[in-house]
């Protein structure tokens, strides 16, 4: 497996946070993760990016121990409900900024970045600032600088939590896109429980910090902890 997590234990004082954390998960796949506020799933995020040390557990990327690597060399984008771009530069810039630290020449800058834009559907707005962006186009803005450095593994927390429901449709139908084109390995975590379904290849649940990964999504269907088969009873009830 390409990401391996082994019984990853955090607590904070008396409060445990992450209990017996577990996870393998193959190259370019998307394990979508549902869990309420508070469930500990952002604390597992920040662990795998190395913002957090845990108390115990080991994780290693592509056959590598992470633990003792630090946050800069890991190899991994943590990507927040907020889209954290730099205001001081445009889109072509900030979309630019991870190839300008690597000292990429600007040649192969450009054209990549220009790809990048296309592949957002962001063209013509290269020379904007952020402000001038709506939400939607800000959090693309995100996810190009995030993916141009072809990072081993994203990490997306709540990326479209902030989003109007059209536009959050319509990144998820981007992310999609993307993750095929480019080939993304990523852990995508929502409160959402259609977002969680449409968004992974594999999926788990979240809760009170122990996490249950599902052999498939019909078993995470018929887990009436899910709350799938409420909503669907939900459903069926209002359409008579």
């Amino acid at each position: 497996m390409f990401l391996e997590i082994e019984n990853i234990n955090k607590s904070f004082g008396d409060e445990s946070v992450v209990i017996d954390l577990n996870v393998s998960l193959e190259q370019h796949k998307t394990l979508s993760i549902l869990g309420k506020s508070g469930c500990g799933k952002t604390t597992m995020l920040k662990i795998i990016a190395g913002l957090v040390v845990p108390d115990s557990g080991s994780l290693s990327l592509d056959g590598r121990s992470m633990l003792e690597v630090e946050p800069a060399k890991r190899n991994i984008v943590y990507l927040y409900q907020e889209d954290l771009l730099f205001p001081h530069l445009n889109v072509f810039e900030n979309i630019a900024f991870g190839l300008r630290i690597k000292k990429i020449g600007n040649v192969i800058v450009k054209s990549q970045v220009e790809e990048m834009i296309a592949n957002l559907e962001l063209e013509g707005q290269a020379d904007k600032m952020p402000h001038q962006l709506s939400g939607g186009q800000r959090q693309r803005v995100s996810f190009g600088r995030a993916i141009i450095t072809n990072p081993s593994l994203l990490l997306l927390d709540e990326p479209f939590g902030s989003l109007d429901a059209g536009t959050r449709k319509n990144m998820q139908g981007l992310f999609r896109r993307l993750a095929e084109k480019f080939s993304i390995t990523s852990l995508f975590v929502t409160h959402d429980l259609k977002e969680a379904i449409l968004m992974g290849d594999e999926i788990a649940m979240m809760e009170s910090g122990n996490l249950k990964v599902y052999k498939d999504k019909m078993a995470f269907v018929e887990d009436s902890n899910t709350g799938v088969k409420e909503e669907l009873t939900f459903w069926k009830e209002m359409m008579g």
